[in-house]
């Protein structure tokens, strides 16, 4: 037996007119129809409190306020929620904008229903940290609290999302066009994606379209215009291909319900954007779902439809057996139907059509033996599981603005899927790298991240994974920042945590570099270094602790003059001719900080001088730089002849043995012949000497010469002055030199 519904047609946006809205015995009706056990004196309750609550208070369409939450506790019945949430719906407005009390509010619902509520909160009215943040702070500040409220129950989200849809519904009546726009883009950026995430497809699309209205309302009509003409023009087509189908079920004594929908003008446009393609190209514009009892049957109508028509090999999908992150289960196939129209054709179980319409939702049916379908049906599915990144991006700290950031990473992305070792899935954006697989698997695994074997092959971790990939992530021991990989990931999840992992690291060595200052402030005054000296000093130099006080004397927000005045109020200062620095007393075999193995870290509080270029071999120094940390140059750069009087700048520096095994940046100055094959000699010459060139820029370029800044990876600088000498004694190269800081170069 084959049911067959008639085309959904989603073209037309719904609207609200002002003053419809269901009475309490409707609602309690309508909860009951999905659930007879429903407690209906608890919604009544609720329902009866929503109106004398908001009283006279009067919305911008001129309808009685408490119409807007009925209206909302009725779009959560049609998506089948728990009573909990129907009256959270009826409620969630009645602490912000009544006198009622949260004491009150618990003592008659209880405290579920009194924390959903809390969760609910509209976001521009929650407590802000600071009084002038910017719309779009308060916005991300609002944003974090919301992630936080509905991390803990999902159904925070849930009803958020219905309260969004019905102001949405009803934008139009908002007096200031500016504020629909507004609106419209934070409904886009954040509560759609948000509703595609947990699966709630009826709520994402109209939330999609009712936004496109305004963000861009020439386009939409368009698009709107367009799609009447093509269902004009398709019509009979269409209405043939549904009787066919519906024959050729009927002739295999397949049970099966089939309707149609519409694509939507969002996703229509969506599609015309990203693809570059025309109206006309878009093959997906109808579709058709067949919907059955079992998973088999998919396979044995899918069967059925490539027998029977043509089919578009390259638009064939199996969600089934790999679902997307947010459960959604289906096989879709594209068909040649009447006058070679393509149709997609979409095909699944009524479980997996629950999922796909009302996503999270659906949970709660799952959940309730009352409900018509059982938790077997429901699949591995973690209503949570969808959110937790954006949780984890939370965890990983950072301020609003940067959360914000990263969560619109996680929110708007297409999809590819990867695999581990042990075959567990993987959803990732597209254009992800290893890291962003490392850290999808374990924040840990993220974090000691040293390389990775794609599909048993070792391949740099800036390759972008492709569906199908199995990828195997290789782990070191300590897990540090490594400079560079944040322009290499694409997840917010990666990028929080690569921040929180340098974050972490700079305040380590911020503190190991404070340390230092102090302890060679002491030493130049002849003072026994002691930190119960320094927790005398702490409160005239407003700070809550020693470790504190480091990082700020680390990072050159506290001078160490002010930092010695601090501790030793009254003492006398050295004399200016007393603070002259002797290069010549600089050795790294006797310096307090290394750079490599255990000291400090190139790119995280450690800087290489781009003037000198220093490598492992050469002497060096540190320059203390506020803000930016510790910048090395060689013992002999030019640029330091500015700065000697500033010995409180200067930091001993040293090599590690282990960085003469570390690959390190020379950077060399040549004039090369303009004949042919004279570069093609110097970088057989730079190879065969062990050198990886790794960037070439040309400074002048004449006739007979050309002038070229050479970037070379080295293990040191013998290594470097090696490869110089066989440059040197090349026909090719007039003049060959390392670069060196000009004179008036400015400092780092």
């Amino acid at each position: 037996m084959v049911y067959h519904g008639a085309m959904n047609s989603v073209t037309d946006i719904k609207t609200e007119k002002p003053a419809g809205f269901l009475s309490e015995q409707a609602l309690v009706a309508l909860v009951h129809s999905y659930d007879p056990s429903a407690d209906a004196d608890l919604i009544g309750r609720a329902y009866a409190w929503c109106k004398k609550s908001h009283g006279d208070q009067m919305r911008h369409s001129g309808d009685p306020y408490y119409a807007h939450p009925i209206t909302v506790a009725e779009i959560l019945a049609n998506l089948r929620m728990d009573v909990d949430s129907i009256c959270t719906a009826l409620l969630h407005d009645v602490l912000e904008d009544t006198d009622t009390t949260e004491t009150e509010m618990r003592a008659e619902f209880g405290d579920t229903i009194t924390e959903l509520v809390k969760g609910v909160t509209k976001l521009g009215q929650l407590e802000l940290s600071s009084t002038d943040l910017t719309r779009e702070s308060k916005q991300a500040e609002n944003f974090q609290k919301f992630v936080l409220a509905m991390s803990k129950d999902v159904r925070v989200l849930l009803v958020k999302l219905c309260d969004r849809l019905h102001n949405m519904r009803t934008l139009q009546y908002h007096p200031k066009v500016s504020s629909q726009r507004r609106i419209s883009m934070e409904t886009m950026e954040i509560y759609a994606p948000l509703a595609r995430k947990i699966g709630v497809d009826r709520i994402c699309s109209e939330l999609e379209d009712l936004s496109f209205r305004y963000i861009n309302p020439s386009a939409f009509e368009s698009i709107s215009k367009r799609l009447k003409e093509w269902r004009d023009a398709q019509e009979t087509a269409i209405s043939h291909l549904s009787i066919m189908l519906r024959d050729v079920m009927s002739e295999h004594g397949k049970k099966a319900r089939i309707y149609g929908r519409e694509k939507r003008p969002f996703a229509i446009w969506r599609k015309l954007q990203t693809q570059g393609i025309h109206f006309e190209d878009v093959a997906d514009i109808y579709a058709f779902r067949i919907i059955v009892e079992k998973v088999e049957e998919c396979y044995d109508i899918l069967g059925l439809l490539h027998m029977n028509w043509r089919c578009v090999p390259a638009r064939f999908r199996d969600f089934i057996s790999v679902p997307k992150p947010n459960g959604y289960r289906c096989l879709h196939t594209t068909i040649l139907g009447p006058d070679n129209q393509r149709v997609e054709l979409q095909i699944r179980t009524e479980a997996m059509e629950e999922i796909a319409e009302r996503g999270v939702a659906a949970h709660w049916s799952y959940k309730n033996e009352n409900y018509a379908y059982d938790a077997s049906k429901a699949g591995n599915y973690d209503p949570l599981q969808r959110i937790r990144p954006l949780v984890e991006i939370l965890e990983h700290g950072g301020d609003a603005d940067e959360f914000l950031e990263h969560a619109k990473l996680e929110m708007f992305t297409d999809q590819v899927f990867a695999f581990t070792p042990k075959n567990q899935l993987i959803a990732l954006p597209q254009g992800a790298t290893p890291i962003d697989f490392a850290y999808a698997v374990h924040t840990k695994v993220g974090d000691t991240c040293i390389g990775a074997l794609i599909n048993g092959r070792e391949r740099p971790l800036r390759t972008h994974l492709q569906n199908g990939d199995v990828v195997k992530i290789i782990r070191g021991g300590t897990p540090e920042p490594n400079p560079g990989w944040e322009n290499m990931v694409i997840t917010g999840k990666a990028r929080s945590a690569l921040r929180r992992l340098t974050r972490q690291g700079e305040s380590e060595e911020y503190h190991r570099i404070g340390h230092m200052l102090a302890d060679h402030a002491f030493a130049r005054e002849n003072k026994d270094f002691s930190e119960s000296v320094l927790k005398d000093g702490l409160t005239r130099l407003k700070f809550n602790s020693v470790e504190d006080l480091y990082i700020a004397l680390g990072r050159g927000r506290l001078s160490v003059s002010g930092f010695m005045d601090g501790v030793f109020p009254g003492r006398e200062h050295a004399k200016d001719q007393d603070t002259l620095v002797n290069r010549d007393l600089i050795d790294d075999r006797t310096a307090k900080l290394y750079v490599k193995g255990e000291g400090l870290r190139e790119g995280v509080s450690l800087h290489i001088g781009e003037c000198c270029y220093p490598i492992p071999g050469d002497r060096i120094v540190g320059i203390h730089t506020k803000d930016k940390g510790v910048v090395i140059h060689t013992i002999d750069c030019d640029i330091l002849g500015g700065i000697e009087d500033e010995h409180e700048r200067w930091i001993d520096l040293g090599w590690r043995r282990a960085a003469d095994k570390t690959a390190s940046m020379g950077q060399i100055i040549t004039t090369v012949e303009h004949v042919p094959g004279a570069l093609a000699a110097i970088t057989t010459i730079i190879g065969e000497s062990g050198g990886n060139l790794t960037n070439i820029k040309t400074l002048k370029r004449s006739p007979s010469f050309f002038d070229m800044v050479m970037d070379i990876e080295v293990t040191n600088a013998r290594h470097l002055s090696q490869i110089i000498a066989a440059m040197r004694a090349s026909t090719y190269v007039v003049t060959v030199r390392r670069a060196r800081a000009d004179l008036e170069a400015p400092l780092n």
